[in-house]
């Protein structure tokens, strides 16, 4: 049997991480999913995720988010860098901005591309809740492993 001590380093971990024990069900809560026993809680509708990753999921559109974190830069400066026309570079633009990963500023005849720290912000908290996810249940599984036989 899982000695007392090693389920209280989990409820207090638990409690450090916005990840909490849940039923058992896979459903809906105000602020987060519930998958098995973990809530994943973040700060982004389900549209907003589906947003933010499906624009990281293009290796282009990667690349042009890393330039607007570098520095700004502005449409045409970010289009002579690819082989594609300046059209194809300012859709890509648009899908990191609807997804709110970069922001666009009027700057006489040219657009200046930013990229928006605090949705990256939140892209990643979700991610590292998905880590703790991981690491709980590998730690779970480690426990179960080192339980003697006997027990």
């Amino acid at each position: 049997m899982r000695s007392s001590g090693a389920a209280e380093e989990v409820r207090r971990s638990l409690t450090r991480r916005p990840i909490s024990v849940s039923p058992r069900t896979c459903a809906r809560v105000a602020t987060g999913v519930i998958y098995n026993h973990m809530v994943v809680d973040y700060a982004l509708t389900e549209a907003e995720i589906d947003r933010i990753f499906g624009a990281l999921a293009d290796e282009t559109r990667r690349d042009i988010l890393g330039r607007a974190i570098r520095h700004e830069q502005s449409v045409s400066a970010m289009a002579r860098q690819y082989a594609m026309s300046f059209a194809a570079v300012q859709k890509h633009v648009a899908v990191l901005e609807r997804a709110t990963l970069v922001t666009k500023e009027r700057r006489g005849r040219e657009q200046i591309v930013h990229a928006n720290r605090a949705t990256m912000g939140k892209a990643a908290a979700l991610l590292e809740s998905y880590e703790q996810l991981w690491i709980q249940r590998a730690t779970r599984i480690a426990d179960i492993l080192t339980i003697p036989k006997g027990d």
